[in-house]
């Protein structure tokens, strides 16, 4: 049930004496029940229609409904988050890591030598709720704590692991042909415990899967890209599986520059902390026309990388040919001058 059928229900009915009747003169216990339907996004247009209609569309419960049922892994969270007896707001937590995040804000202007602009203040611990389906089964979830104050994590490629090495073999790849990659859905969110922003750091669905020809495994990404630097960066979640035997072995998550290289794990954080400050996306409804936007743009970055690549390469053969040239004419003026000596 969407915003439509809301819609279409708000105008006032008759009677048959001449009455009017509104979709807010049912009893509130029904109207919360038919509101618990609705998607996060239509629930939150729902709630700016009235006064009366916002205070249900704001229920607390409702919200943790909405969280729970698309990440179970946010069940784990209050621990993890150091919050005692205070609840998450997750009707907040909905608002930041359900949309994409803005891939095409403005980047800051570079600072100047007089009025040099401040630093940004960098996560010191980063929260994942990772939460992976397949053919619609949750075969992964789980809540990862990262220490992200460390000199190792900031001077190391930035990376986090939800799953390595002991891996698993889904119950849904076990009883048909093996995992479908269509059929793969992961949600990784982030979420800075000091501040209580979140974001979306995946695609939902696979943007791109790449086979490891020396092993059989194959990756599925699940690629966010985001803005900042030249060229941007994207926020690489990747589950490793290998397709011979359904088993999945890695899930993970990594930033890459517009080169392809990884990014370190300040300058990482530094792009997580910037995207979980931007606005996102709008009419972030979710469903395959979101997914399709977050391939595109996936794609556009890949491009992008690989016309780096590509241009770079022209620039080292042209730099390798004039050095060719310079050694060449140098050795023949050398030849020259033993030859007129």
């Amino acid at each position: 049930m969407g915003v439509g059928a809301m819609e279409a229900s708000s105008p006032a009915a008759f009677d048959g004496d001449g009455t009017s009747t509104t979709i807010e003169d049912l009893p509130a216990d029904v109207l919360a029940l038919v509101l618990r339907r609705l998607d996060g996004a239509s629930l939150a247009a729902v709630g700016c229609a009235s006064s009366g209609l916002h205070g249900l569309a704001t229920d607390p419960d409702t919200w943790r409904a909405l969280c729970l049922a698309m990440w179970p892994s946010v069940r784990d969270l209050l621990p993890c988050l150091g919050l005692g007896g205070a609840d998450v707001d997750h009707r907040a937590l909905f608002a930041d890591a359900f949309p994409f995040p803005c891939s095409d804000s403005p980047s800051p202007p570079p600072p100047s030598p007089s009025q040099p602009q401040p630093q940004p203040l960098l996560p010191a611990r980063l929260v994942s709720a990772v939460d992976l389906r397949h053919a619609g089964v949750s075969i992964l979830s789980r809540v990862v704590e990262t220490d992200a104050d460390s000199d190792w994590f900031l001077g190391a490629p930035f990376r986090v692991d939800a799953l390595v090495q002991e891996g698993f073999t889904p119950p849904t790849a076990a009883s048909a042909s093996g995992i479908s990659h269509a059929d793969l859905e992961l949600n990784w969110v982030l979420l800075d415990p000091a501040t209580g922003r979140a974001l979306n750091a995946s695609s939902r669905r696979a943007v791109a899967v790449d086979r490891k020809w020396l092993t059989g495994d194959t990756v599925a990404r699940f690629a966010v890209v985001l803005s900042g630097g030249e060229g941007g960066v994207a926020l690489d979640a990747a589950v490793t599986c290998d397709e011979r035997y359904g088993h999945v072995r890695e899930v993970s998550l990594r930033v890459e520059d517009a080169d392809g290289a990884g990014v370190s794990g300040r300058d990482g954080l530094a792009a997580v902390a910037a995207a979980m400050a931007a606005p996102r996306r709008r009419g972030c409804r979710g469903g395959a026309a979101a997914e399709d936007a977050a391939r595109e743009r996936y794609e556009d970055f890949v491009r992008g990388k690989r016309a780096r690549k590509e241009w770079k390469a022209r620039r080292e053969g042209i730099l390798d040919l004039c050095c060719s040239g310079v050694g060449a004419a140098a050795f023949l003026g050398f030849l020259v001058m033993l030859t007129f000596r």
